[in-house]
């Protein structure tokens, strides 16, 4: 099983987030996220062994315990780019409230997966939502100009659960079924 671990965007935001993503779709080369699959990866695991699943459940709700995070806001907007503006592979929606609780139930994961021998991130976290992937830089100024001149806001959610997520690759790209959820009350 391919699993990361997620919170998920409401449908009532992918609207706003398929709207933005139109306003970068005369950059050629970009790749963009399906609206109804928008969510903020905690932590990517790969692949998992299906007899390793209850233990990978039983350290997650540890973990959500541990971070002491409860039920709150996130209001995604803003916009940035990996690994940077010269080089783009992703371009993102940033947090404008809720990034510290999703940073801290980041960090009680990555703690908790590392122990259980999954690889530790090897970047700081940056709480986001994918909005495209870059494939060729044939667009890569209009994006530029894109996340360097707008302050989009996508719109507020209240978080009450951390998903564990299945990706599972097809041809039309990843499609995602939750495995588990833990509650932050």
């Amino acid at each position: 099983m391919r699993l990361f671990v997620s919170v998920d965007l409401p449908d009532d935001l992918a609207s706003a987030f398929a709207d933005l993503q139109a306003e970068f779709e005369d950059a050629s080369g970009l790749n963009f996220t399906d609206p109804e699959q928008a969510h903020v990866t905690l932590k990517f695991l790969g692949d998992v062994d299906e007899d390793r699943l209850p233990a990978v459940e039983r350290e997650f709700e540890t973990a959500v315990d541990e971070a002491n995070v409860d039920p709150f806001t996130v209001r995604y907007g803003g916009l940035g780019v990996f690994p940077s503006l010269e080089y783009i592979s992703v371009v993102w929606v940033g947090t404008e409230t809720g990034g510290e609780e999703l940073t801290r139930l980041h960090e009680a994961i990555e703690r908790r997966t590392t122990d259980l021998g999954f690889e530790a991130e090897s970047h700081e976290f940056t709480p986001h939502v994918t909005l495209a992937r870059m494939d060729h830089a044939g667009g890569k100024e209009l994006v530029q100009d894109l996340v360097t001149e707008r302050e989009p806001t996508i719109g507020e959610t209240h978080v009450d659960e951390v998903c564990l997520t299945e990706s599972t690759l097809t041809s039309e790209g990843p499609e995602y079924s939750t495995v588990a959820q833990f509650s932050l009350e």
